[in-house]
């Protein structure tokens, strides 16, 4: 028999309890254990007062400690005060399951650490592209190989967003409300709209398939809040989608990391990917491309990884845990390959603007004028050699004209 206790009842605890109990036979006969699910961490009990699990309910986190466990689940989110909570569980010599990415970015080496000193593991296959298995993959499946390279949408809520902005027109703002009335998008939607949800999520990615700390702080970090419909005009023309990427890839001696609006080819991998689904392409050196797709959060999906997680600690408990033992990683910001950009220069010096840009950039197409019908502004796609010479030769075309703002893309053609 394992006892298992679990802090939060919301949208993943309520789901993997459901499991938990849907699966009880099935692991009585293949796996001969049983689960009990013993105590359930609640803020409100009155919130609860309708659930079929109401008599294992508590408020009180010394309820959960004291207990018979063998498992801990965090499913509360954040990291206060689910870090404490399950720093001490680990002391206690109790092995924890987590969905909790924010948890791990900031805390994931420390914590696996205590796990290991106290012969106890800590499982967070969750925390990563909810019910996609690409954790495992890396730590087990991919095991063979050095991975290159990350290219990953780890947001179903940001993908969502700009799939209804390319296939149906709508502006962010009327795609983030859709968002946010269908429960895609949460009331403040900041973490997942200026980035920083999928920036730690590919920081405990590039950790793990890199064998380096890349601190999700040391990533460019770019939202979707400034894209607007004229920059799905000029992708579309050319053939692209607008992303959110998490990209990690190795460049000279560091390994680049960053999170920003990335166009993508309509009819590749990652430009095929809509609506709330993620999708993970690593690229390793034995098995060349391999994706891994599915969606990225929600109750099920998420409570799927979580008891996944469950059953590999009953059936492998005397194994370690990973470690996040390594060096720190050397994050570099800017992209140091051959590269197109899309240039949008906001200016009413629309001749002087042209003549720059083809003067600076030997690729330099620009964009009708009257294409899109923007008086005060010159498009262009060019090609750079690397994002640093790009950066410079921006600066020089604003000392150059009198302009508003320059804002760039990326395009990646593969």
């Amino acid at each position: 028999m394992t006892c298992i206790a679990m802090l939060g009842y919301g949208t993943v605890g309520s789901g993997v309890a459901e499991l938990i109990l849907k699966n009880k036979n099935r692991l009585r006969k293949n796996i001969k254990d049983e689960l009990i699910l013993s105590n359930v961490l609640v803020r409100n009990l009155e919130k609860h007062k309708e659930s079929d699990n109401i008599n294992i309910l508590t408020k009180d986190i010394e309820d959960i400690f004291r207990g018979n466990v063998d498992i801990v689940v965090e499913a509360m989110g954040g990291v206060n005060p689910a870090y404490e909570y399950v720093k001490r569980a680990l002391q206690l010599k109790k092995h924890v399951v987590t969905a909790n990415k924010d948890l791990i970015a900031e805390h994931g080496g420390e914590l696996l650490d205590i796990a290991n000193k106290n012969g106890v593991v800590l499982r967070f296959e969750a925390s990563v592209g909810g019910g996609i298995p690409i954790l495992k993959s890396l730590s087990e499946c991919l095991v063979g190989n050095n991975i290159k390279g990350i290219k990953a949408i780890l947001n179903g809520t940001t993908n969502f967003i700009l799939s209804k902005m390319s296939k149906e027109n709508m502006s962010y703002e009327e795609a983030l409300k859709l968002a946010q009335d269908m429960g895609f998008a949460e009331a403040n939607p900041e973490s997942d709209v200026m980035g920083y949800d999928a920036a730690r999520k590919l920081s405990i990615l590039s950790t793990m398939a890199f064998e380096e700390k890349v601190n999700w702080k040391n990533i460019k970090i770019n939202g979707i809040t400034d894209i607007d419909t004229v920059d799905f005009q000029y992708a579309q023309g050319e053939g692209f989608e607008i992303k959110l990427l998490a990209i990690g890839e190795y460049q000279d001696n560091s390994i680049y990391a960053s999170v920003s609006p990335v166009m993508v080819r309509k009819n590749s991998t990652l430009g095929r990917i809509e609506n709330e689904y993620n999708a993970i392409l690593i690229d390793g050196d034995a098995v060349g491309d391999v994706v891994f797709t599915g969606k990225g959060a929600g109750m099920f999906p998420t409570a799927s990884a979580v008891f996944s997680d469950i059953v590999d600690i009953i059936q492998n408990k005397k194994e370690k845990g990973i470690l996040f033992d390594y060096n720190e990683a050397s994050v570099d910001t800017l992209w140091r390959k051959e590269n197109k950009w899309l240039l949008r220069v906001n200016t009413r010096n629309r001749v002087d603007a042209m003549a720059g840009l083809s003067e600076l950039f030997p690729y330099c197409k620009i964009i009708t004028k009257g294409m899109y019908g923007l008086e005060d502004e010159v498009a262009a796609f060019v090609k750079s050699e690397n994002e640093a010479v790009l950066d410079r030769n921006i600066e020089t075309l604003r000392e150059k004209i009198d302009c508003n703002n320059i804002k760039k893309m990326m395009m990646l053609e593969d």
